[in-house]
């Protein structure tokens, strides 16, 4: 451990308010307490109609907020965003030949899916390192096409929605789990949209959102997959839509307080000044490391193009050159000692980078985490990595 070599070095003096920066569950958004849960409908029936209501108010309140067109649909559905974006796959791919972008751990997942599980012969991957997303004037748009709008692990998202044509013959399919309440996306540019309340609202898991354009429910009413769909997976019957989806009748029982943990999370957004505000809000957490970042020899983002940083998910690497001497191995154990060391100062949970990710740090921007706390943060990571780097030179 490098907790002498950390003694030796002079701590920062301000500590964040709230160390809390795990990209999912995310920070509370500010201010919460558990008397925010009070009005939660628990021991009742989420079919019965109060309970119903509020499973409801969700949908209304999310659409209001991100400003979704009025003939899209949008639901709730089972197991957060990753049930979402496999009722899409499984309910909806096959019709077309498909292209996958797949640039970090959760869109390779969605090409395993599409490759390995569905086994569709008409496929093909379009790839990019972490920290870049793949040539986006190589997709093709007579196929569907599947993406993270966000790359939640590698810090990477798409700059806008302008490379895809809005006469586009397949669906675009995208996993916006960390960029809902925090980017712009282009509906009108997009067929489905799939995200969970543990991202940008701060909320908790097990739930997802289901959003459909009116060519994503043509799909879905004019083609049927030869595969079996597990009863969690169906969007139809009897050749219609289940409407009662998009409408608070979810397909498996949800939890109630993590129903009532969701509006007040949709409520505070509303109440700073809805979706502008947390983009706003994000952004200048991401302007906050990127000032620090500048200049700074210890770190780099591992987005190099600021075009397509990530203002949630944000991706460092550590870039001093004691560090990049290392072997492999060796980068990750340091990297993880910098974690650590932070974790055990209590300036900062859960930000080491993700597991498939290089080695680094991975700090949650989204609007409930504040810049104040960022900033507070950032040189506690200089003191981390330069204990880490003393701890290793002594001993070497």
């Amino acid at each position: 451990m490098a907790d002498a070599a950390a003694a030796a070095h002079a701590k920062p003096h301000t500590r964040p308010h709230n160390p809390n920066f795990s990209s999912g569950p995310c920070a509370k958004r500010p201010g919460f307490t558990l008397e925010a849960l009070s009005g939660a409908m628990l021991g009742r029936s989420h079919r019965a109609k109060e309970p119903k209501a509020k499973l409801a108010e969700v949908i209304t309140r999310s659409r209001d907020i991100l400003g979704l067109p009025s003939d899209w649909r949008l639901g709730i559905v089972p197991a957060s965003d990753t049930g979402a974006v496999e009722m899409a796959l499984w309910s909806m791919l096959g019709a077309r030949p498909v292209d996958v972008l797949a640039f970090e751990s959760f869109s390779e997942a969605w090409a395993t899916d599409v490759l390995k599980q569905l086994k569709l012969a008409d496929a093909r991957v379009l790839s990019a390192p972490y920290g870049q997303i793949p040539d986006l004037a190589a997709v093709d748009f007579s196929h569907d096409v599947v993406l993270a709008w966000n790359g939640t692990t590698s810090g990477a998202r798409m700059p806008n929605g302008d490379w895809i044509p809005a006469d586009r013959e397949g669906l675009v399919i995208a996993d916006a789990t960390s960029a809902a309440f925090a980017m712009e996306l282009p509906f009108e540019k997009l067929d489905v949209v799939t995200w969970s309340w543990q991202k940008a609202l701060g909320g908790e898991a097990a739930h997802g959102m289901l959003a459909l354009s009116p060519r994503a429910v043509e799909r879905l009413l004019t083609y049927k997959p030869e595969r079996p769909l597990p009863k969690i997976f169906r969007l139809t019957s009897g050749g219609k839509l289940i409407e009662g989806i998009f409408a608070g009748e979810t397909i498996n029982t949800p939890s109630m307080l993590a129903v009532e943990d969701a509006l007040d999370g949709l409520r505070w957004a509303e109440g700073i000044g809805g979706l502008k505000a947390m983009i706003a809000r994000s952004e200048r957490n991401l302007a906050a490391i990127a000032r620090w970042a500048e200049g700074n020899a210890r770190v780099e983002f591992l987005a190099a193009d600021p075009a397509i940083r990530s203002c949630t998910s944000i991706c460092l690497v550590i870039a001093a050159p004691w560090f990049a001497a290392l072997d492999a191995e060796a980068q990750a154990k340091a990297a993880k000692r910098v974690a650590a060391l932070l974790e055990a100062e209590g300036v900062a949970h859960d930000i080491g980078a993700y597991r498939d990710a290089p080695p680094g740090l991975r700090i949650w921007g989204g609007a409930t985490v504040e810049t104040a706390d960022i900033e507070a943060l950032l040189p506690w990571i200089d003191w981390a990595i330069d204990a880490v780097h003393s701890d290793i030179s002594a001993k070497a």
